[in-house]
């Protein structure tokens, strides 16, 4: 299937840049210079993923992607001349799946690209082979389709990222198991753990926000200090 990116930036030189690289690799590409008009692209068209830089006038890249996860999970690789990891948080907090500090390599964008697009609709087509005839989980009053990638609390869908709903699916399908951050990282993104590597922290944090919110505070993933994560049904 011919993956469809949407880059978001108003530096058109990088644009045209990113844009080479991707048509050579054979993606479809189509590319947008301020936040409104991509947001505009989003509503019209099928992306399988967003290249969108934070720092643009009039509504940055966050502001864009807080509108899109209101709406849509597709990933978002956010590009930044800021490197410090409070910049980098805030871009994963707000809801992109990496981040990746200007100036960079175009074939290290190249890889990251397509590091996200795998381990997305990888594991979108790894969890319907696995769903057999028991497609949901029910706990309290969330459940989780693992045959349409949904999750629902008393019939209200809750918007989360792919990633997002993998560590879910995952802790769910094994209640009670502490799972640490290497564990979670290397099963979910499908690469090797590295020190001081806080993503898996920032996705927990936003899924428990999203399923706190949903189920009026009830508090289904804990942390077990010192060693990782678990789901209490």
């Amino acid at each position: 299937m011919n993956r469809h990116i949407l880059i978001v930036d108003d530096d058109k030189s990088i644009a045209n840049l990113v844009e080479i690289y991707l048509l050579n690799e054979g993606y479809e590409v189509t590319k947008a210079h301020d936040g409104h008009q991509a947001l505009r692209l989003l509503a019209d068209r099928t992306f399988h993923l967003v290249i969108l830089d934070i720092m643009m006038p009039g509504m940055d890249g966050l502001e864009v992607c807080r509108e899109l996860r209101r709406e849509q999970a597709i990933p978002i690789l956010m590009l930044s001349a800021k490197a410090e990891d409070g910049d980098k948080i805030l871009g994963l907090v707000t809801g992109a799946d990496d981040y990746l500090v200007k100036p960079f390599n175009p074939l290290e964008l190249l890889a990251r690209v397509k590091s996200l697009l795998r381990r997305t609709y990888g594991l979108n087509a790894q969890l319907s082979a696995q769903s057999g005839n028991n497609d949901t989980i029910d706990i309290h009053t969330v459940q989780i389709n693992k045959s349409t990638h949904t999750v629902t609390v008393e019939g209200r869908h809750v918007n989360l990222t792919s990633l997002e709903f993998g560590i879910l699916h995952l802790l769910a399908s094994n209640p009670n198991r502490v799972f640490s951050a290497e564990e979670l990282y290397e099963r979910i993104w499908k690469e090797k753990y590295y020190q001081s590597n806080n993503t898996v922290m920032v996705h927990i944090s936003n899924l428990r926000d999203k399923l706190e919110k949903e189920t009026g505070g009830v508090k289904l993933i804990h942390t077990v200090w010192g060693v990782g994560y678990k789901l209490v049904p």
